[in-house]
């Protein structure tokens, strides 16, 4: 790529503070933009080919260490990996300073020539910033939707390749919004609020505040939307510049998106009826509505909107649906890294019988949150280093059926060997990975790769195995 003109970095000294993918690909960018790009990494160069290939392309790379005196080179910008906190020594040499610190979306901003919509929230980014893409993208005759930041696409990788013709979805975490301050959304997305990342934003009041600047740079041909059935978002709207469009799961709106009559509406039109929503969960149902107001907002037809959510079956590893055997269904929720994700998926099918996987990591902790949300669970397999306390847990909840499974393989197994038609064969371990796995991902794969060596041997199979 030519090096871009007339961008803020261009000849500006700029410390990029952490590699990984986002500090990798925002190097490159701004070395493109003709920056003079400073690179300083924990890790040691031989073991760090991203440093070295930035090396090759033109960057000073300082490893192994994170000297405060590096500061005193007058750089113009810090731009940070997002997980690094604020209260890292280097971080707070540079406030003190006046270095203006950035994170990598804002550098994919600067030079974004497509339209941008930005989604953020406590939860439901990704499905939601999915969901969005996936509308934007049907049937589409010219550009294309991208979808980018939180979801694992860098942001600025995505900058290069976007024209003017594309959307570009972006999903920002609030530790890139804390990296902002020119980042300007035609559209953006706020899927609800609640007390997350308290370790790194001190407080809930700076958590909030982090979540809504996802608007500051908005103006009046903007467009925000907001979950109304939030108190707390209907009273932060009061501050916004931007044109309000409300979603709402409880209640009907004069304007913007909400169910009646088993159907999703906006304003007065009729979009689709709610059994086109083929993913489980009140939570997707908010996911969709809030894509919906983004896809009635860029004039999106009522019939492609629908389309893409006939065709939408979630996004992987959350409640995602795998297969069909023989009348029972599974679903794969190994991103359920935690009781609280595993409660979500439970709350997904009540009105089905439930045959739970899980298990993983042994954080020390108890899993009697659980069993509230066990009402519905027939038999339980459990695995991974919780498996003891789960199957303790199952029996509080006076589910007689329980299993200690070697891995999520052969939960599979042991999972069909005790269903019956219409049940739910659902992979939500409310543990991390890493006593088996390398991480969900890999866990995830497991289960969908065990679930499709069932089917292969479904007509050798009469009921149970």
């Amino acid at each position: 790529m030519e090096t871009r003109k007339h961008t803020r970095f261009e000849n500006k000294k700029i410390l990029v503070l952490g590699l990984a993918l986002s500090g990798f690909h925002a190097a490159k960018l701004l070395l493109e933009l003709g920056a003079y790009v400073t690179v300083n990494d924990a890790k040691e160069l031989d073991e760090n080919p991203d440093a070295q290939e930035l090396i090759t392309l033109g960057a000073k790379v300082i490893t192994g260490q994170h000297p405060l005196e590096l500061l005193n080179e007058s750089f113009s910008y810090m731009v940070k990996n997002p997980g690094i906190p604020y209260s890292n020594p280097m971080v707070e040499k540079a406030l003190e300073m006046g270095i203006p610190i950035l994170t990598d979306v804002e550098i994919a901003a600067d030079v974004l020539e497509a339209n941008l919509i930005c989604v953020t929230g406590t939860n439901g980014k990704t499905t939601t910033t999915t969901m969005i893409t996936n509308i934007l993208n049907q049937d589409r005759v010219s550009g294309k939707a991208y979808k980018a930041g939180n979801i694992g696409i860098p942001a600025t990788l995505i900058a290069e390749e976007a024209s003017e013709n594309d959307d570009v979805i972006m999903e920002l975490s609030s530790f890139q919004l804390m990296g902002i301050d020119q980042l300007h959304p035609h559209i953006a997305i706020l899927t609800n609020i609640s007390e997350a990342h308290l370790d790194y934003h001190g407080t809930r009041e700076e958590y909030v505040k982090a979540k809504w600047r996802i608007t500051e740079n908005q103006i009046a041909t903007d467009y925000l939307v907001l979950n109304w059935d939030q108190e707390e978002l209907q009273m932060l709207s009061k501050q916004a510049n931007a044109q309000i469009i409300p979603f709402s799961r409880m209640q009907t709106l004069d304007g913007g998106v909400y169910i009646k009559n088993d159907a999703i509406y906006y304003g007065d039109e009729r979009v689709m009826p709610l059994s086109s929503l083929r993913v489980p969960g009140s939570h997707n149902i908010e996911n969709a509505l809030a894509a919906i107001a983004v896809a009635k907002i860029e004039k999106i037809p009522n019939q492609i909107i629908e389309k893409a959510f006939l065709s939408f079956h979630g996004v992987k590893h959350r409640i995602q649906y795998v297969d069909e055997i023989k009348g029972r269904v599974f679903y794969n929720d190994s991103k359920a890294t935690n009781i609280l994700a595993a409660q979500t998926a439970l709350d997904s099918f009540p009105n089905q019988k439930v045959i739970l996987l899980a298990g993983g990591l042994d954080r020390g902790n108890t899993f009697d949150e659980l069993i509230p949300f066990l009402k519905n669970v027939k038999a339980m397999i459990v695995f991974g280093e919780t498996a003891e306390k789960l199957a303790q847990t199952a029996k509080e909840a006076d589910i007689s059926d329980v299993k200690i499974s070697k891995d999520v393989r052969t939960a599979v197994i042991e999972g069909y060997a005790r269903s019956e038609e219409e049940d739910v064969i659902l992979l939500s371990p409310a543990c991390a990975s890493w006593d088996q796995y390398q991480n969900f991902e890999v866990r995830g794969d497991q289960f969908i790769k065990a679930v499709q060596d069932l089917k292969e041997k479904k007509d050798e199979v009469n009921g149970p195995l």
